[in-house]
C-alpha cells in the first residue's frame, strides 16, 4: 500500500491473477481499518498544502504527471492487461485516455474560479458587493472498480487534486496494480507526501472504514447499485457522487446507417466482454431493417477474435471471475427458457464466454432489466419510435442511451424523451469523452463526472460580501 508518502506493509497478503487463466501477476497487501486510519490522518495532514497551493502549482503537479503517464503508457497498459483482463489493444487505450483525463484535470485546475453576485440588484443590497469562491472539500475518498483501473481512478484523482483536496483510495480488489504504479507517478512529480493514498484489501471492511470515517469529506464510488446504495446510507452528511451502471439501449429506426450503425454496436456490446456501465446491451431496430441489421450484425460479430488478453489481435478475452462468467451464462439460459432465441455465442470456457447475440427476448428477464455485464446484447424490434423509447425508458436505469437515424425531428424527439443523463444521436451509448459530463438518473447514479464537473461536486462554494459605505 502507499500511505503518507512510503510503502506500508501488513501481515496478509493477496495474489493479484489473471483472469483469463489464473496466472499469478503481481502480490499486493491486505489492509484493515488500522490503514484507512493511517491514509485518512496523511491525508488530512497534507489537505493544509494541498489546500494553500497556487492553482498554477497544483497544475504543473498534474502536467508532470500527464508526461510521466504518456512516457510509461506502455507499462500501464501491461498492468491494466495483467490485472482485468482486458485485451491488450484496449488497454492502451485506456492508457492514453487516462493521461488525456489528467490533462484536463490540470487545466481546470486554472478555471477553478466564483462570480460576482450582483446584491444591488435587490433593494437591501445597495451599497454592497459579494462574490463566491469555490475552497475544496477535504479529504476525498475514491472507490473505484476493475473495469476501467487506470482511467476511472483518474476521474477521481485528478480533479480532487487539481481542486486543492486530498485522497484516499480504495482500488477494486481484483485490480490494484495500476494504482500503485499511479500514486509513485504522482510521488515522482512533487505531490505532497500524503496528498494520494492507496488502500488495498477487501472492499467490504476497506469500503465501509472509509465511508464511515469522519475525516472523509466525501466518497466518490463507481461500482454496483447494491453497494452504491448501501454506501450513501452510510455516508450521513458527506457529499456523495455514485456512478452505478446501465443496461444502455441503443435505437435503429429505418432510415437507420447500418454501414455506420453496424460496426459501432459490435464494439459498443462487446469492448472487455460487455464489462463496461455504457456497453451496448439492448438494441431496439425498426422491423423495416430488423433483419438486414442482424444478418451484418451476427456476420461481425463471429468474426471477433477471443484469445489471450497480450495477443495484438485478441478482440474479446474474459471476464473478471469465473462466478462472473457463471452467472451471465445462467442469465442467457433464463431468456432461452422464456423464449428468446439464442443466434449465436454464449459458450463459455473458464471465465470466458463468446460473445452472445440474443432477440425477442421478454422485458422481464433479467438481460432485459438488470446490468449484464457481460458479452450479451438483446436485438428486438419495434414498429414506432414512442415504443422503442418507452421500451427504453422501462429500465431502473438511465445512465446513457442512443438512436441511429437520418431524421433530427426523431432524433431530438428521442433525446428529449429518454430517461437518460446522456444521450447519443448517431452514436452507441459507450460512447464516452473524458472532458464531457458523464452521470445518470434513476439507479444510474448521483452526480457528474468529467474533470470540470467533478470538480463542482468536490468544491463548495463559499459566500463573502462586504459594505462598501
Amino acid at each position: 500500500m502507499w500511505i503518507g508518502g512510503g510503502p506500508v506493509h501488513t501481515g496478509v497478503t493477496q495474489v493479484v491473477e489473471l483472469p483469463y487463466d489464473g496466472t499469478p501477476v503481481g502480490t499486493v497487501f491486505r489492509g484493515t481499518r488500522e490503514q484507512v486510519n493511517a491514509a485518512v490522518q496523511a491525508a488530512s495532514a497534507a489537505y493544509p498544502a494541498m489546500r494553500e497551493m497556487s492553482r498554477e502549482d497544483r497544475a504543473g503537479i498534474l502536467r508532470r504527471a500527464h508526461q510521466l503517464l504518456r512516457d510509461r503508457s506502455a507499462q500501464f497498459a501491461q498492468l491494466i492487461c495483467n490485472e482485468s483482463g482486458k485485451p491488450i489493444k484496449e488497454a492502451k487505450v485506456e492508457a492514453d485516455r487516462a493521461a488525456w483525463t489528467l490533462l484536463f484535470s490540470a487545466e481546470e485546475a486554472h478555471r477553478l474560479s466564483g462570480e460576482v453576485v450582483p446584491l444591488d440588484a435587490h433593494p437591501g443590497g445597495r451599497g454592497r458587493w459579494a462574490m463566491t469562491v469555490r475552497e475544496p472539500l477535504g479529504v476525498i475518498a475514491a472507490i473505484t472498480p476493475f473495469n476501467f483501473p487506470l482511467n476511472l481512478a483518474m476521474h477521481k484523482i485528478g480533479p480532487a487534486l487539481a481542486a486543492g483536496n486530498t485522497v484516499v483510495h480504495k482500488p477494486a480488489t481484483a485490480t490494484p496494480l495500476s494504482a500503485l504504479a499511479l500514486v509513485q507517478v504522482f510521488e515522482e512529480c512533487g505531490l505532497p507526501k500524503g496528498a494520494l493514498n492507496v488502500v488495498t484489501g477487501p472492499g467490504g471492511e476497506i469500503g465501509d472504514a472509509i465511508v464511515t470515517h469522519p475525516g472523509v469529506a466525501m466518497v466518490t464510488f463507481t461500482g454496483s447499485p447494491e453497494v452504491g446504495v448501501r454506501m450513501r446510507s452510510l455516508a450521513g452528511m458527506k457529499r456523495v457522487t455514485l456512478e452505478l451502471g446501465n443496461n444502455s439501449a441503443v435505437i435503429l429506426e429505418a432510415d437507420a446507417d447500418l454501414d455506420a450503425a453496424v460496426p459501432r454496436c459490435v464494439v459498443g456490446a462487446f469492448s472487455h466482454s460487455g464489462q463496461v456501465c455504457i456497453s451496448v446491451q439492448r438494441i431496439y431496430v425498426h422491423e423495416e431493417i430488423r433483419a438486414e441489421f442482424l444478418d451484418r450484425f451476427l456476420a461481425a460479430t463471429d468474426k471477433l477474435t477471443i484469445g489471450h488478453p497480450s495477443e495484438p489481435a485478441t478482440d474479446v478475452s474474459s471476464l473478471i471471475t469465473v462466478p462472473e462468467a457463471e452467472r451471465v451464462e445462467a442469465w442467457i439460459g433464463e431468456a432461452v427458457r422464456a423464449g428468446a432465441g439464442l443466434l449465436t455465442g454464449g459458450r463459455r470456457s473458464r471465465a470466458t464466454l463468446t460473445p452472445a447475440v440474443l432477440s425477442q427476448v421478454p422485458d422481464t428477464v433479467r438481460l432485459s432489466c438488470k446490468e449484464a455485464f457481460g458479452p450479451v446484447v438483446v436485438v428486438n424490434g419495434f414498429q414506432t419510435l414512442d415504443e422503442a423509447i418507452d421500451a427504453v425508458n422501462r429500465s431502473e436505469y438511465g445512465l446513457q442511451a442512443g438512436i441511429y437515424t437520418r431524421n433530427l425531428d426523431k432524433a431530438f424527439h428521442a433525446a428529449r424523451r429518454t430517461q437518460v443523463g446522456g444521450f447519443m444521436i448517431n452514436e452507441v451509448p459507450q460512447y464516452r469523452a473524458d472532458n464531457m459530463p458523464y452521470g445518470g438518473v434513476k439507479l444510474s447514479g448521483a452526480g457528474r463526472e468529467g474533470p470540470r464537473y467533478a470538480i463542482e461536486e468536490m468544491t463548495e462554494p463559499k459566500l463573502i460580501t462586504w459594505n462598501v459605505n
